[in-house]
């Protein structure tokens, strides 16, 4: 069974990762991650973290993955002892420092070795086995031929599913650099390949690639043994990351009980399309990108409206959903609940109530508390989105 793992830009991201199916999170301390602008976490809350999810029986990674330079080197060592005596189950590293440091200072932390280390081949993956490292991170850009060939070599292979993709090579650009004085390779990319350039005074210019979405390959990717499956997106919602989770667990489920079906994946897929502003497409997976992959001629992002509400508890005498309103929503509206623990319904709003239990027409106010008759019983932390599609529709 390939390992689910998920990004945790917090800690509330953590718990709902967790709770919606990943085995696993990775995140990064308040120094030598490359996501600077994600909360990340304190020693402190790392410690936490890690024996929140070892009481789970699951796993924790710690990204210290940035390109380092001299002066990022003052405390590193206490760092990574730190990180070794806290039982983190690894660390994410592209930096040969960070790897030598480790076997120096005698530690038992597992390496991982960083997409930002751009491995691609066979001969990389045996030198960088003799160093230390048991899994290896694949540089999106890898194809299912050069995977499998990879997987042979007897080390520990994590490729991404799903998430943004970089305009350079896995990360290795410097346009932030040399635009906005932000290194994204310590941490401070300003995501430059996002904006949109002009020509002749128009935004006429883009070029970013689509997000990748290796939802269509899950199958293929776990008959190649894949260990680990991986979901971008620390700076992301918990919306982005319950709803990503899910479809991925539930693909996953199917497909190891050999349960999945064409219609199983439309309907997932679609749900996937939904939760993010950006198209996706499998990338270089099963061949090179092409014009279908990338935007060239602008784009459109339109704020996601989807998630509705929070379940943050269930009334069982008045049977009433107690819910912590996330976007506009009224009566009439056909709507979805979806949770790990309960298949996806759907529900016609036909009364609103507010804290002083006065009938209202509509929510429309983020974080409102409002309830909701209904007599399903719904557990904390379900999750309410606009109706867009149908299982039954796929089935």
């Amino acid at each position: 069974m390939p390992e689910l793992l998920a990004p945790a830009g917090d800690f509330e991201k953590l718990e709902f990762a967790f709770l919606y199916g990943a085995d696993a999170v990775y995140f990064g301390g308040q120094n030598y991650s490359l996501r600077a602008n994600a909360k990340n976490f304190s020693n402190e809350e790392i410690k936490s973290a890690t024996q929140y999810a070892h009481k789970l029986n699951k796993k924790v990674y710690v990204t210290v993955n940035i390109v380092f330079h001299n002066a990022d080197l003052k405390g590193i060592d206490e760092y990574l002892i730190y990180l070794d005596k806290i039982n983190v189950d690894g660390i994410i590293a592209s930096d040969i420092l960070i790897i030598k440091r480790v076997k120096k200072l005698g530690l038992k932390l597992h390496l991982c070795l960083s997409t930002q280390a751009s491995v691609l081949n066979k001969k990389a993956v045996d030198f960088w086995k003799k160093l230390g490292v048991k899994r290896i991170v694949l540089a999106r850009e890898a194809s299912r031929k050069e995977i499998k060939l990879i997987k042979e070599r007897g080390i520990e292979v994590e490729t991404f599913i799903h998430g943004a993709m970089c305009t350079s090579f896995s990360g290795k650009c410097v346009l932030s650099n040399y635009m906005t004085l932000r290194d994204s390779n310590r941490g401070g990319c300003a995501q430059i390949c996002r904006w949109n350039f002009l020509i002749d005074g128009k935004p006429d210019l883009t070029i970013m690639p689509k997000d990748l979405n290796m939802l269509p390959f899950i199958k293929d990717e776990i008959d190649l043994k894949i260990d680990s499956f991986k979901i971008e997106g620390r700076m992301r919602s918990i919306y982005y990351v319950a709803t990503v989770i899910l479809c991925y667990r539930r693909i996953i489920d199917a497909a190891i009980k050999d349960e999945l079906t064409i219609g199983l994946e439309k309907y997932y897929l679609n749900i996937l399309n939904r939760c993010a502003n950006r198209e996706s497409t499998p990338q270089f997976y099963d061949k090179l990108p092409g014009v279908n992959e990338q935007y060239f001629d602008g784009r459109i992002e339109v704020s996601n409206q989807d998630f509705l509400g929070l379940v943050i508890d269930y009334d069982e005498v008045n049977k009433l959903a107690i819910v912590e309103s996330r976007n506009y929503f009224k009566i009439g509206d056909e709507v979805q609940f979806f949770g790990p623990d309960m298949e996806t319904f759907n529900y016609k709003i036909n009364k609103i109530y507010n804290d002083d239990f006065e009938e209202i027409e509509a929510s429309r106010h983020p974080k409102k508390i409002v309830k909701i008759p209904i007599n399903k019983r719904l557990s904390k932390n379900t999750m309410m989105r606009i109706k867009a599609f149908d299982k039954n529709d796929f089935l």
